[in-house]
């Protein structure tokens, strides 16, 4: 009978075993200092590295859920509110695009939009119905044509019956406007919605530093009301030679709003324009006729019996002179208009109220309208490329009434428009004549105006002040 050996202590190196001496004393001492439940704590972390690899492992998966545990007992309130709450959106999210695309899907509802090249036809392909459906829905209604003047980017909207049929077709023209087929026993129904926007006033400042146009759209004005703008203080500023850097103008205009979306503008309320150190004012009144017209804040009007210019934003090529070189002629010839510079194609309007004495072929002049104002004024209009619809010999025009437009026939070296002013048959320099005013506010109307202009002159002053202090915070 053999006697085994019996087994001896496994043995460590003497560096581990003064280590485990040394830790073994500190944690003698710590127990003296720390509450138990800090030493079990510390006696987690404190390992010291003499368990088996297996053993270790398993100490640590344990620390890790022990770890865990302590993290969702830890959680907010309120992210546990909203874990809860949003734990059917976080499952969607998760769900591949491909998923949600197809939930959003409706069935027989085909969406398309009008791309380069589209027709309708071309896009009733697109979604299976044959020739046959659109010749029913564009015959079946004199209106239902509209739909076949498409616009790019501008979304159709099929909706379709479970064989295939068309049952309706609805767009957005605008974003006050839609238009709609609708499928019923007699066929298809045409059907036009028009969203009445609500208006509100809103304000604006701008200070030019370049031209007119470019420092309007900077302060947030656009185009069309830049125009009006200009209409409306041109009798008294000549938008072509009198603005300079430094000018500033205020305006209060309607807005257009659906849903909170600006869609479009309306008239300017009031406006003050500062030229050169002169301020000008201006105030929209409607009568009690309802005529509408601008004036100035104590009721003068703003209309005079002539415009200041008769081309918006022109440049002025040539002035008035009795002895001016010609450059075509080469000669010594009084020149007893101003010529103002601008594209070819640019609208010319009529200075003031008239008779058309004059609409064709003059000589050096080309194409010239005439227009006789009362029996005291004649103003003239040279090289034009061409006349506006309605404009003849005989006819009559309002004041800013399109005329005809920036052209080069005649004696000219590039396209700009010949201006003259005539007074009792007497040539007089346009930029310099004192223009007759206007009738102002009528004595009976005078207190309704005011009524109206105080609040929104005093009310361009504050928003004025309010920006101004916002700048220099």
């Amino acid at each position: 009978m053999t006697t085994e050996p019996s087994k001896a202590p496994p043995l460590y190196p003497k560096s581990h075993l003064l280590a485990a001496s040394g830790i073994a004393a500190l944690l003698s001492l710590a127990l003296l200092v720390f509450p138990s439940s800090d030493v079990e704590a510390k006696k987690t972390t404190l390992s010291l590295d003499l368990e088996s690899p297996v053993e270790q492992l398993k100490q640590d998966q344990d620390a890790a859920s022990a770890e865990q545990a302590t993290n969702e007992a830890v959680v907010s309130p309120f992210a546990q509110i909203d874990n809860a709450t949003g734990g059917a959106t976080a499952s969607a999210e998760s769900q591949p695009a491909k998923e949600i695309a197809q939930e959003k899907e409706v069935p027989g509802h085909k969406e398309i939009i009008v791309a380069k090249g589209d027709t309708l036809s071309t896009l009733f392909e697109k979604v299976g119905l044959p020739a046959a459906s659109l010749h029913e829905a564009l015959t079946s209604d004199k209106q239902a044509k509209q739909f076949s003047q498409l616009k790019h980017g501008q979304k159709l909207e099929f909706e379709l019956t479970p064989d295939g049929q068309l049952k309706s077709l609805h767009s957005k023209i605008s974003d006050l406007e839609t238009i709609t087929l609708s499928k019923t026993p007699k066929g298809f129904t045409f059907n036009r919605v028009i969203t009445k926007p609500v208006v509100r006033s809103a304000y604006v400042h701008g200070i030019i530093n370049s031209s007119l146009s470019q420092s309007a759209a900077r302060a947030g004005l656009s185009h069309s009301l830049t125009m009006d703008m200009a209409n409306v203080f041109g009798y008294d500023i000549d938008f072509a030679q009198d603005i300079r850097q430094g000018d500033e103008f205020d305006v209060i205009y309607e807005q257009k709003v659906v849903n909170d979306k600006v869609v479009g503008t309306g008239n300017i309320l009031s406006a003050r324009f500062t030229n050169r150190g002169k301020t000008y004012t201006a105030v929209r009144y409607t009568n009690k006729q309802g005529s509408s017209s601008y004036y100035t804040a104590d009721g003068n009007s703003m209309r005079k019996a002539f415009i200041r210019t008769p081309v918006d934003f022109a440049r002025i090529s040539s002035r008035f002179s009795m002895g001016r070189k010609h450059p075509i002629l080469n000669k010594i010839r009084a020149h007893k208009g101003v010529d103002y510079a601008a594209p070819r194609g640019t609208p010319i309007k009529a200075a003031g109220d008239g008779k058309v004495l004059l609409a064709g072929r003059r000589g050096g002049y080309g194409n010239t309208v005439i227009i006789q104002h009362g029996n005291t004024y004649r103003t003239l209009y040279g090289h034009m490329q061409g006349f506006a619809k309605g404009i003849r010999t005989g006819g009559s025009v309002k004041q800013g009434q399109v005329i005809g437009y920036i052209g080069t026939t005649g004696l000219s070296t590039g396209p700009h428009l010949h201006y003259e002013f005539q007074v009792n048959g007497v040539h007089v320099d346009p930029l310099g004549q004192k223009l007759p005013m206007a009738d102002p506010i009528a004595k009976a109307e005078r207190a309704r105006f005011l009524q109206q202009s105080q609040p929104l002159m005093a009310r361009m002053d504050q928003e004025k002040a309010t920006m101004l202090a916002s700048s220099k915070r």
